[in-house]
């Protein structure tokens, strides 16, 4: 089915990911209709209509389903079965086995394995008696993750010796699983890596994928702080097998759409960390280091249009995320003649927020 321009897209989020999103639609011809709990957000001021409503919220969810061609969602934390009742009158890209393989970590670890993947050790628990002998199976040191909601370093706990326990279940906040086949946690041994990478791909509705050059990711305090290209040797090295890995995983899930996995490069080779059905952080690089860039494939492949060239257009590219009052650095980002600047529209300035970003390429 395709999706002809002129068209109205429905985003499921309105922060900036939906923003650069509907900034890529309209660019191809599209509108974009949001569906958010909250009164405004990034994606306000470039989509065409907003629906306010929370995810969960049937009728919500209905109505703005009514009044767009094609559906996508920016963010996985979306509830799968009030989403899935679009699917009956209304396209729905990805689909939600891609939204529930990748909301839930257990799930997207045994995606991962199934394919052939390596993960870190991993033990779901329900309780602070599992978690205890959780770490005696898996040693230190290690981390405690909620099994969802969690993103840039929300809802982690480092564990490194066995004392910590008690202390790491506090402090993630884990509730108690609300069925008998779920876990609010997630245990994982801590990887020794040499480097962090990720995997982005998009996956057209003719099963067609493309895939961007594999950027070295750097984190500080769970956020996302750069993304470079070329990477260093060690993760390139390695990238070959993470792309198979993760076509393998997008051709398993019949993904439509941009696919993010990231990785560990170790020693021992690539080990699979968690994936992302949608446009991703440590690809914003692409809008202006692409021949086309995430947000616009995206688009693409939900619409059933023909992929564009994912190919570099210089050599080198990096991007740094503007985390709280970086952001007020612009005057100064902008007499740089290589930096090209995004912010995001964001009212309130807070630490450890995401404001904008900034890619250099060259």
């Amino acid at each position: 089915m395709i999706v002809a321009p002129g068209a109205t897209i429905g985003i499921v989020g309105g922060g900036q990911l939906g923003r650069m999103l509907a900034i890529a639609a309209a660019q191809l011809g599209y509108r974009s209709h949001i569906l958010s709990p909250e009164a405004s957000g990034p994606a306000t001021e470039v989509a065409a209509a907003w629906t306010r409503g929370d995810y969960d919220d049937w009728e919500s969810m209905r109505r703005f389903g009514e009044a767009v061609d094609v559906v996508t969602y920016e963010f996985e934390n979306v509830d799968p079965h009030t989403v899935a009742g679009l699917a009956g009158f209304v396209p729905l890209r990805p689909s939600c086995l891609s939204l529930d393989v990748s909301r839930y970590r257990p799930n997207e670890k045994q995606c991962a394995e199934r394919m052939g993947g390596a993960t870190a050790p991993w033990r779901t628990v329900r309780d602070p008696a599992e978690l205890a002998a959780a770490v005696d199976q898996l040693g230190t040191p290690a981390i405690l993750k909620t099994c969802m909601f969690g993103y840039d370093g929300k809802g982690q706990a480092r564990i490194d010796r066995r004392e910590d326990a008690d202390g790491a279940w506090q402090a993630i906040g884990a509730p108690s699983p609300q069925d008998a086949n779920s876990a609010p946690a997630i245990l994982e041994k801590r990887v020794d890596f040499l480097a962090e990478f990720s995997v982005i791909l998009c996956r057209g509705a003719d099963g067609a994928i493309v895939v961007w050059d594999t950027p070295e990711n750097v984190h500080r305090g769970g956020i996302l702080d750069t993304s470079t290209l070329p990477a260093r040797p060690e993760v390139l090295a390695q990238a070959s097998a993470a792309v198979e890995l993760a076509k393998g995983i997008a051709e398993q899930l019949g993904h439509i759409g941009v696919l993010t996995c990231e990785f560990f490069a170790t020693v021992d080779g690539p080990i699979f960390n968690e994936m992302a059905p949608r446009v991703h952080n440590s690809g914003h690089w692409t809008i202006e280091g692409a021949v086309t860039s995430q947000f616009e494939n995206h688009i693409r492949a939900i619409c059933g249009l023909p992929l564009g060239d994912a190919g570099l257009v210089v050599p080198k590219v990096r991007m740094k995320n503007l985390i709280g009052e970086d952001a007020a650095r612009w005057r100064e980002i902008l007499s740089d003649p290589c930096a090209h600047l995004h912010l995001y529209g964001k009212g309130e300035t807070r630490p450890g927020r995401k404001m904008g970003h900034v890619t250099w390429l060259g």
